[in-house]
């Protein structure tokens, strides 16, 4: 196996401690050879959240990166008819415990890698391990696929099984919206801006989640496509120092109160992590159930089609 030797500032940054490290050295974000020199230097938890289509983990056997724990994303997601819900405190810790995650340990999360799409996932999983008191924190930007194409060592075969941890999950709400919060940004009882990350077709009511309840979008919102964030290269990345600029030029400044949504957490999380921290904009929270969790609990969306689109929008296989 290839060895890294971690740079100068990389070791300058780990011996003045967890925070300096969190900042230049680890995270939000982690290019491939980053990650290379922090494996040399610290050991990071490497969480791989890919799976296959049952569930299982045959994409990880295929190939990973030397050390990661098999982390499917599916672990962190609700049931399949809102597959945005929080998992229950109890079941997160546990979870947590049978994959070594730990508060103080970085902590590395790694996606395919493949499309502005996949970064979801990651971002997602980046939020539930913030939001339970995690920390330092990085994603692997352009995912396997980054890590692939740089020429570092790839592994094959069966994941191991980490050590337990002993984390208790107390979840912050820091960052979480939910619906009652919403409902008060709606009803004008409370300040916030409601981003709609789908697509645009999604926010004007021409495509829906099958288990949405109804298409259209929050009422009063508007959408920033959470593939704003990314070139249009393989494998999609973030550029993280154009970030603030372009968050800038789309409106979204500090003070502003910023709840994130789409249809079930997963696109609406990338706009979050970009938002938050990347741009550093404070008191970004996520929807995490989004227009699935809204509207299967009877709630009135903008921008619903009227009955002959709606039709159309049917015929035409859009929902």
């Amino acid at each position: 196996m290839t060895r890294f030797a971690p740079s100068a500032a990389f070791v300058l940054a780990l011996l003045a401690g967890p925070a300096a490290l969190a900042a230049p050295g680890f995270g939000p974000l982690i290019d491939p050879q980053g990650l290379a020199e922090a494996q040399a230097a610290v050991a990071p938890l490497v969480l791989d959240i890919r799976s296959g289509p049952d569930g299982a983990a045959p994409v990880f056997e295929a190939g990973h990166i030397p050390g990661a724990v098999s982390a499917p994303y599916g672990l962190f997601r609700g049931p399949a008819d809102n597959p945005g819900a929080l998992i229950p405190e109890d079941r997160l810790t546990e979870v947590l415990r049978s994959l070594g995650v730990t508060r103080d340990r970085p902590t590395v999360i790694v996606h395919q890698g493949s499309d502005p799409s996949d970064f979801g996932a990651a971002a997602r999983v980046y939020w539930t391990l913030k939001s339970s008191g995690v920390s330092p924190l990085a994603i692997l930007n352009g995912g396997m696929t980054a890590w692939s194409a740089s020429g570092l060592p790839v592994e094959t075969g069966p994941a191991l099984r980490p050590a337990p941890s002993d984390i208790e999950v107390s979840f912050s709400h820091d960052w979480l919206a939910t619906t009652e919060d919403v409902e008060a940004i709606v009803a004008g009882d409370a300040p916030g801006d409601l981003i709609d990350a789908r697509p645009q077709s999604f926010w004007a009511g021409n495509a829906k989640h099958p288990a949405a309840a109804r298409p259209g979008t929050l009422p009063q919102s508007r959408y920033f496509t959470h593939s704003g964030w990314f070139g249009s290269d393989a494998p999609a990345l973030i550029k993280p120092d154009l970030v603030p600029d372009l968050a800038a030029a789309n409106g979204f400044a500090q003070g502003d109160r910023l709840v994130s949504f789409c249809n079930t957490g997963h696109w609406a999380a990338t706009n979050w992590f970009a938002l938050s921290e990347l741009a550093g904009i404070e008191g970004v929270r996520l929807y995490p159930e989004s227009m699935v969790g809204w509207t299967r609990s009877g709630h009135e969306t903008a921008n619903l089609p009227g009955p002959l689109r709606n039709l159309w929008n049917r015929v035409t296989g859009r929902y």
